[in-house]
């Protein structure tokens, strides 16, 4: 009898000898029966904390496999004399992965001239080639709709799908979507395919199981399993960036594959690994389907992406600028630019306004913006709650389409030219001059440009911290447009008076509109 069962045990006989007007046998009984409930109760606690752990992915993995595809496209390269072959170029040659002990030697067997034949290809006569690249993708419709990384077929000549069974289909391109990295595929078959549905990744966990299905390093098939790691992730990939991370094993080939959870269902589209190696060390990212859906219906139905558009440019509000513009933390988007004659211009949004709530939902931080609005259906009116001097508002804004050319969020521009000293006011480390036909041309500022010219930056300042450069103009501080050096020193002054430990300045770039907080100590 185990600790744990003793003790059961010893609970069981206190509560058997609490009984009263028990005769002995009776007891026994009573106790004996206690102390089997216990156990009972023991075993169903264990059973169900084992039912909550898979003890294979056996059944899983033979259920969703036929549905997952290996692609593999072929693109014409132009080989010259003194151009290595790229990998994958020679279908007919063995392929060792990627960082593998083997590939030096595979390279050094299959490089070295052999007497009396010509040179490997690449090193004779130019002559044109085919580049080869593999990845993964899964069946959704069993009339043959293909999902995959849009990187996977990216200038491909060709693209073909093989199935589980190695029967191989050509496949024709509806559509792909650079900004999600998605592409949809459609391939034509004689009986209808095997196919896999979409899940709520929205419902989904940190440290929930999931399963990896793909074709890494052009091997087939393969299935690894793991949990979700961590939710909404930003690797800079682009600018509706929410990924689901995971430590199942995805590695090259791994791109375009699904990522399931235990009831089947796809959550994620395997996109990207973090690696200093090249191979998996735990760390993959999936687009999850909550994006991705919604984009393939789109590249379904119009062979592109529609996306919402609120016309603003929009920037991270920093604890600085929350405390400038007495929000009560860092949350929503920045508008440092309204477009003019855009959806936001019509609906009321201000340059200024911190955006907090998009369509009754909130605007976490800057990136979530673009994600919420781009989701959103073109011509739907929302209602958008703005933080301004020092209130809360709600305007109403009729949703338009983003041109492909628009950019979601404000870019750092380039530095205009320097020039030497110019004397003027100095505020916080700011030589500041008002801007006169001499300081245009120093500084090559646009004749549209209005405000307050800075010529200086103390290197030890903290506009030279947050990037303010010689050239840049003040066109606001604290909300409110600046004509000289002097108004620029009197509403910082009061800003100071005032007990606020930053003051927020609009300043402008190379015709680019950005707001800063600078440090008032």
């Amino acid at each position: 009898m185990n600790q744990r069962t003793y003790g059961h045990a010893a609970a069981t006989r206190a509560r058997a000898r609490a009984v009263p007007n028990l005769t002995d046998g009776a007891r026994r009984w009573l106790f004996a029966g206690l102390l089997l409930a216990a156990m009972l109760l023991g075993l169903a606690g264990t059973a169900l904390a084992q039912a909550n752990r898979p003890a294979s992915f056996a059944d899983l993995a033979e259920k969703l496999s036929p549905a997952v595809v290996n692609v593999s496209t072929s693109q014409g390269v132009q080989m010259s004399s003194d151009t290595p072959a790229p990998r994958g170029a020679q279908p007919d040659r063995p392929q060792a992965p990627p960082g593998s002990p083997f590939e030096d030697l595979f390279k050094d067997f299959f490089d070295r001239p052999t007497p009396g034949l010509p040179g490997p290809p690449g090193r004779g006569a130019p002559s044109p080639r085919r580049a080869q690249s593999l990845g993964s993708g899964f069946i959704i419709d069993a009339k043959g709709i293909v999902v995959t990384n849009a990187h996977v077929i990216a200038d491909a000549d060709t693209i073909s799908v093989t199935l589980q069974d190695n029967t191989t289909l050509q496949a024709e391109l509806i559509g792909r979507d650079a900004k999600t990295d998605i592409a949809v595929l459609r391939v034509k078959s004689d009986k209808p395919l095997p196919f896999v549905k979409w899940g709520d990744a929205d419902k989904s966990r940190v440290g929930d199981w999931v399963l990896a299905i793909g074709n890494p390093f052009g091997l087939g098939g393969s299935v690894t399993a793991g949990i979700i790691s961590a939710r909404g992730r930003n690797i800079n990939a682009g600018p509706y960036d929410n990924f689901i991370q995971t430590d199942a094993s995805i590695n090259r080939g791994n791109s375009g594959g699904p990522l399931f959870n235990l009831d089947g269902e796809v959550i994620g589209i395997n996109t990207a690994i973090f690696s200093p190696s090249g191979g998996s060390v735990g760390i993959g990212f999936s687009v999850p389907a909550n994006l991705a859906r919604p984009t393939v219906d789109q590249l379904l139905e119009f062979g592109r992406t529609r996306r919402g558009w609120l016309g603003v440019q929009i920037q991270t509000v920093t604890d600085e600028i929350a405390e400038s513009v007495s929000l009560d933390r860092a949350r929503g988007a920045l508008v440092s630019k309204v477009t003019e004659g855009g959806p936001a211009e019509k609906g009321g949004v201000e340059q200024g306004d911190v955006v907090t709530d998009f369509d009754n939902k909130p605007v976490t931080d800057m990136r979530a913006l673009p994600r919420l609005v781009a989701e959103t259906p073109i011509n739907k009116e929302v209602d958008v709650k703005v933080w301004r001097k020092g209130q809360s508002r709600t305007v109403k804004i009729k949703v338009g389409e983003l041109d492909e050319t628009e950019t979601a969020s404000l870019t750092t521009p380039s530095a205009p030219g320097g020039g030497g000293p110019v004397a003027g006011e100095t505020v916080l480390g700011m030589k500041l001059t008002p801007i006169t036909p001499e300081i245009r041309r120093q500084f090559e500022i646009g004749e549209a440009s209005k405000g307050v010219a800075i010529t200086e930056v103390a290197g030890d300042s903290a506009a030279a911290e947050r990037g303010i450069r010689p050239g840049d103009v003040v066109v606001e501080v604290s909300q409110e447009e600046v004509k000289s050096p002097a108004e620029v020193s009197a509403k910082i002054e009061a800003v100071r008076k005032s007990g606020r430990k930053s003051v927020l300045l609009l300043v402008e770039r190379g015709g680019e509109l950005r707001f800063v907080a600078l440090r008032l100590s």
